[in-house]
């Protein structure tokens, strides 16, 4: 489909599904056809809301739209394997919000089924796709900072969060960890790779998921990163990785830098910010932007956010997890 718009459909209305939708219809090669929701009355006031000329009540009908080249799954984590793989079993192609599952057993799934499909699935790690965030991956790369010592991130929100909320709803992924702590272990991720050891301590709601949660993860070369996320504090939203011969600083919001310095031994700091013309602090756009790259060239998956890296977050979630004895109703049925 080289050249040609690509028609989008979104899969559930809440406030993700809104954002990420007022920045793709701002996109010249961009076309939302067809929204979805459980219920027709919530799918007809998106779509009124955003001008989307198909509202289904049911997901089954948007699955099942041919005029649908991609489905942008933003339900909460608990049901992406159900969304997506729905999606993907009826041949649309797929992105999916994050946490990409509540487990790496749904998330092996999903990726298995587009293999088989032949279909493109993508997590929707923004981050990843941001420009800043790739200019600080690069250089770390090219070994400004020479070789990577320690990361730190944090993610922590003040709440307070009362326990009918989905953040505190088991049976929806609830807890700090799948919400927050995927941004920090992503970033961790990201420069490190997936880490041969992890180790986490957590403080547990009365409904048995994660208030807040600290993690260690270590590698075989040596380094180390100290990540942390909250349901009960408001966190800096800081990160930095340091290497033996300097650092990288994101002072807040690293998820969706504008801004970073870099700090080199016998030299001044350097600050790196977003260009006017990225509109990085609105930078849902560049992961509607890869998607469609990718499509428009038909590729199946993105060399930004490979599969094989976010199965290995996943993989770091469920240990973090099982270190501190969060489990979700699905997984012990």
């Amino acid at each position: 489909m080289a050249g040609e718009r690509v028609r989008w459909g979104v899969l559930a209305t809440g406030g993700i599904a809104g954002a990420f939708t007022a920045d793709l219809i701002d996109l010249p090669d961009a076309e939302v056809v067809a929204v979805a929701s459980r219920t027709e009355e919530s799918a007809k006031a998106f779509a009124e809301r955003f001008g989307i000329p198909r509202a289904y009540g049911d997901w089954e009908s948007l699955a099942a739209d041919e005029d649908v080249d991609v489905v942008y799954v933003a339900t909460p984590h608990s049901a992406h394997r159900a969304a997506a793989g729905l999606c993907l079993e009826a041949g649309r192609n797929v992105l999916c919000e994050k946490a990409f599952t509540l487990n790496s057993r749904e998330a092996e799934e999903l990726v298995g089924l587009a293999k088989e499909r032949g279909s493109f699935l993508m997590e929707a790690m923004w981050m990843y796709c941001n420009p800043l965030i790739r200019q600080l991956k690069a250089l770390v790369d090219e070994g400004a900072i020479g070789e990577v010592r320690t990361v730190q991130a944090d993610f922590g929100l003040s709440g307070p969060f009362p326990p009918t909320h989905r953040l505190r709803d088991p049976a929806q992924g609830g807890g700090a960890l799948l919400d927050l702590g995927v941004y920090p272990v992503s970033f961790a991720h990201l420069l490190l790779g997936e880490p041969s050891e992890v180790m986490a301590r957590a403080v547990l709601s009365d409904e048995s998921v994660d208030l807040q949660t600290g993690m260690l993860l270590s590698w075989e070369s040596g380094a180390l990163a100290s990540l942390h996320c909250s349901l009960v504090g408001g966190t800096s939203t800081s990160a930095s990785v340091t290497g033996s011969e300097g650092r990288i600083d994101i002072p807040s919001g690293f998820f969706h830098a504008d801004r970073f310095v870099l700090h080199r031994d016998g030299r001044d700091p350097q600050e790196f910010t977003a260009s006017t013309t990225d509109g990085t602090q609105a930078s849902l756009k560049h992961e509607a932007i890869e998607v469609m790259r990718c499509l428009q060239t038909g590729e199946t998956e993105s060399p930004l956010v490979p599969l094989d890296g976010t199965l290995a977050v996943m993989r770091t979630l469920d240990a973090v997890r099982n270190r501190v004895g969060v489990h979700y109703p699905s997984e012990l049925s």
